[in-house]
């Protein structure tokens, strides 16, 4: 998994030529889920309650960086950055 990110015990990544609309995808333990970077809307998957908001306030705080991080990601041979955890 390319991961960019981790806090709190939640890995998100993101992968290249992935299918639209623009999204990155959290896991938590044994739970995963995919977000909108535009919207933060939960588009699949399942956490729980609080890790969403959690993830949901990441992506607020980072939409720039996820938003450049996919157009990157839909070149070949793309070089996605890390993007700082939540602290």
């Amino acid at each position: 998994m390319p991961e960019i990110s981790r806090f709190f015990g939640i890995i998100i990544a993101m992968f290249a030529k992935d299918h639209v609309p623009p999204h990155f995808h959290a896991k938590y333990g044994e739970f995963k889920a995919t977000f909108d970077i535009n919207t933060g809307e939960l588009l699949d998957g399942n956490l729980p309650r609080r890790a969403i908001r959690l993830v949901q306030d990441w992506a607020e705080l980072h939409k720039e960086e996820l938003i450049e991080n996919w157009v990157e990601s839909q070149k070949n041979n793309p070089d996605i950055k890390p993007i700082e955890p939540l602290s």
